[in-house]
C-alpha cells in the first residue's frame, strides 16, 4: 500500500537514500533539509511526485510549517522519519556546553519537535507511523571520541520508547520505530564536527542503500525497533550482558 512518507536530513546519506527506494517502491515522499538545491537534486533522483520542503528542524517553528506544507501537498501523513543528525568528535571530558548543546538540539529535539508535530495528526487520523534514527553508538560505546553525540542517541532512544508505551496505550494504530544503523558508508564522518579519524580498513560497514532498505521495510511492515546490521543485535546483547568485562576487553584492545 502506498504511503506518504516525510523525512528529515533528506539532502544526503541515509535520508537521500531512503526517498529513491521509498519513492521507487511507490510511497510518496516529502523530502526536508536545510540545502535546498541537494534537495532538488535528490527528489530528481526519486520522481514520483516527490516534493522538496526547505526545513531547519532545530527550529520548532520550521518544523511545524513542515508538517503542514507535507499534509497540504500530500493530502495526509502516513510515516514520519526523524533521520536528521550530525555527529563530533570529542572525547566526553573535553565536551564544551556549545558542543553538547549542539549535538541534543541536532539529535534530540529536532525528532522531538517531529514527534510533537505530527502525532496530532496520526490521533486525528487514527493511524501513522514515526520512525526515530538513532545509532548502534547509543548502546554500545566503540567509538568513545563521539560522545555527545553518543548520549544525544541514548536520549532518543528513550524519548522514542517512552512515547511508544504510551501512544499504545491509547492509540494501538500509532506505530513508534527505533532504527539503529552502525557504520554507514556516507558523507556523516566527513561532517562532523571536528571531523573523524581513520578507521581500520577492516571496519563493517553499511551502504546507505542497504540502511535505506532496512528502514523501507519497516516502514512496509512496522516493529518496534531494529539494527540495520543483524549482527550488531548481538554484539550489544553481549555487552549488556557484562558490561564490565565488554569495557576492559574493549579498551585492552586499543
Amino acid at each position: 500500500m502506498s504511503k506518504n512518507v516525510v523525512i528529515t536530513g533528506a539532502s544526503s546519506g541515509i535520508g537521500a537514500a531512503l526517498a529513491v527506494h521509498a519513492s521507487r517502491a511507490g510511497h510518496r515522499v516529502a523530502l526536508a533539509a536545510r540545502r535546498e538545491a541537494e534537495l532538488d537534486t535528490v527528489a530528481a533522483r526519486a520522481g514520483g511526485g516527490a516534493i522538496v520542503i526547505p526545513t531547519d528542524v532545530t527550529k520548532r517553528s520550521d518544523v511545524e510549517r513542515l508538517r503542514d506544507r507535507a499534509i497540504a501537498a500530500l493530502g495526509a501523513v502516513d510515516v514520519w522519519v526523524n533521520n536528521a543528525g550530525q555527529g563530533i568528535t570529542k572525547p566526553a571530558l573535553e565536551l564544551t556546553d556549545a558542543d553538547f548543546d549542539s549535538m541534543m538540539t541536532i539529535n534530540v529535539k529536532s525528532a522531538l519537535y517531529g514527534m510533537q508535530a505530527i502525532v496530532p495528526h496520526f490521533v486525528e487520523r487514527g493511524r501513522g507511523q514515526i520512525v526515530n534514527v538513532s545509532s548502534f553508538l547509543s548502546r554500545v560505546p566503540f567509538a568513545t571520541y563521539r560522545s555527545a553525540y553518543n548520549a544525544a542517541k541514548a536520549a532518543l532512544n528513550a524519548l522514542t520508547a517512552n512515547a511508544r508505551v504510551d501512544l499504545a496505550r491509547a492509540h494501538p494504530g500509532i506505530h513508534v520505530t527505533l532504527v539503529m544503523p552502525g557504520l554507514v558508508a556516507t558523507d556523516f564522518p566527513r561532517n562532523a564536527v571536528g571531523g573523524s579519524p581513520p578507521l581500520p580498513p577492516s571496519t563493517p560497514s553499511q551502504t546507505a542503500d542497504e540502511v535505506a532498505a532496512a528502514i523501507l521495510r519497516v516502514v512496509e511492515h512496522p516493529v518496534a525497533e531494529i539494527y540495520t546490521n543483524p549482527q550488531l543485535a548481538g554484539v550489544a546483547l553481549e555487552y549488556f550482558k557484562d558490561v564490565d568485562a565488554f569495557e576492559r576487553e574493549a579498551a585492552a584492545r586499543r
